[in-house]
């Protein structure tokens, strides 16, 4: 085939897939939503309790490292749009089981991921109002009807409500930490290591909670109305943002709240006491409110899409399927999702468990999805140019990742032997990748080359 039929037709393939409703700033909203989410509510207090006024450099060094990593993802999903996200990648570059794997990663680690967000925000709204557990956790289920609800309604809304709610948190953010910074004193920051310099390692550790999520908008690609255009614009602004806010919110917390930091449980609402003045536990209840719901939005809107993409390839049941295509909502698998979540939170309610597990366990799962979806960006994605560095980078990055998360590998080893079992035993292969030409080492060359979903394609996105 010559280059002027090849640009022709994947000309014609991209102008007959089906677009989205997202802009680059709903996008920008989506991604600040779940990658600022909830780490910004006691992490900064943890990192500082781990390292002292060292934890910053962590900081440093996580907001530097998701650069890279967030522009490989959005690079793959400019140039394959599909709700399978990283999962989809996974196909392309290395074939179905592979997919499969990554796919049951990422959507068995949202529900516990979402039930130790929920709590998070719950604690909040217990320190402002009382009630102790009880109000944690009605809080917290509360915040999982809303989202799920949010995104019953479809993308669409959920792009403006996730916009909305990106707008106020930011807001709240900026102001807690310029009314705070005047009480900032040098002073916190000596001694800078207090614990020696390995303890910074540690601390890292416990922030790679904060930037999960770089991922989770691959699932939307499909839903923007450029992707190529749009999703690296929104990544470019997101990660900006993000950063920002994540290194002002951690020097206020250090410079400002000195020794105490360590300890504070509530460090925004503790910001917010020393500008406001009195007690502003409220307001930090209304902020964590905010980031709870802008992180479990985007998670269930992400994690809803790829449930019915997995329904869809087989490596979930075909009943899940109806909600694939670009425009249409998934709303089984966002019902699979909301029962797993809700079924997660009276576990850990009823063992008393708490939240922290569930974080290692979910933080295990993603650094497994961003290890094969880095691999796959090597593959894919062209030899030369920017796209490649930032994937080499990345790949630095994952690496670093998968070291500080030990033993949580676990469970991502164990959802990886179901997956294969599943598939063993009653899988069946994606429709797509048998109906297209393989290279031998099991990679759909013709897939990779053309946007997923085309004009041969039925509603539910099987091939007709």
């Amino acid at each position: 085939m010559t280059p002027d039929t090849s640009e022709t037709k994947a000309s014609e393939t991209k102008k007959s897939r089906p677009s989205g409703g997202l802009t680059a700033m709903q996008g920008t909203a989506m991604y600040v939503g779940a990658v600022l989410g909830t780490g910004v509510i006691a992490l900064p207090a943890l990192a500082a309790e781990a390292a002292g006024p060292a934890s910053l450099l962590a900081w440093l060094a996580l907001v530097l490292l998701s650069a890279p990593l967030a522009a490989t993802f959005a690079a793959l999903g400019a140039r394959h749009p599909d709700a399978g996200g990283v999962s989809h990648y996974a196909r392309l570059a290395f074939g179905d089981r592979s997919a499969a794997v990554v796919g049951w990663c990422f959507y068995l680690a949202v529900p516990p991921g979402a039930s130790a967000a929920a709590l998070f925000g719950g604690a909040y709204v217990s320190a402002a109002l009382g009630g102790g557990q009880t109000t944690t956790t009605v809080t917290a289920a509360g915040l999982m009807v809303v989202v799920t609800a949010s995104n019953a309604v479809g993308v669409r809304v959920t792009g403006r409500f996730q916009f909305a709610l990106a707008v106020l948190l930011v807001a709240l953010l900026l102001v807690a930490v310029a009314l705070s910074l005047p009480h900032a004193s040098t002073d916190n920051l000596r001694p800078f290591a207090p614990h020696g310099w390995t303890a910074i390692a540690p601390a890292a550790a416990l922030l790679v909670w904060s930037f999960a999520g770089w991922e989770a908008i691959t699932h939307l690609a499909g839903e923007f109305r450029s992707p190529s255009r749009d999703l690296p614009r929104a990544t470019t602004a997101a990660v900006v943002i993000v950063g920002v806010l994540y290194l002002a919110v951690a020097f206020a917390v250090i410079t400002v709240l000195g020794p105490d930091a360590a300890r504070a449980e509530a460090p925004l609402g503790e910001l917010m006491a020393q500008g406001l003045g009195g007690n502003a536990r409220l307001l930090a209840a209304i902020a964590a409110l905010l980031l709870t719901l802008g992180a479990m939005n985007a998670y269930f809107a992400g994690a809803a899409k790829l449930g019915a993409a997995l329904g869809r390839d087989g490596a979930l049941p075909a009943w899940l399927t109806r909600g694939s295509t670009a425009g249409e909502v998934p709303r089984r698998s966002l019902g699979v999702i909301s029962t797993l979540a809700l079924l997660s939170l009276a576990t850990v309610t009823a063992t008393g468990l708490g939240a922290r597990p569930l974080v290692l366990l979910t933080t295990g799962s993603f650094v497994t999805v961003y290890a094969v979806g880095v691999a796959a960006a090597l593959r894919l994605l062209p030899k030369r140019g920017k796209s490649r560095t930032a994937a080499l980078v990345a790949l630095v990055a994952v690496v670093i990742m998968l070291l500080m998360s030990g033993q949580y590998l676990l469970w991502p080893l164990v959802v990886t032997g179901a997956a294969l079992l599943y598939l063993r035993l009653g899988g069946r292969r994606s429709s797509r990748a048998t109906s297209a030409e393989t290279t031998p080492d099991g990679a759909t060359p013709a897939l990779a080359a053309v946007p997923p979903v085309d004009a041969s394609s039925d509603p539910t996105g099987r091939s007709t």
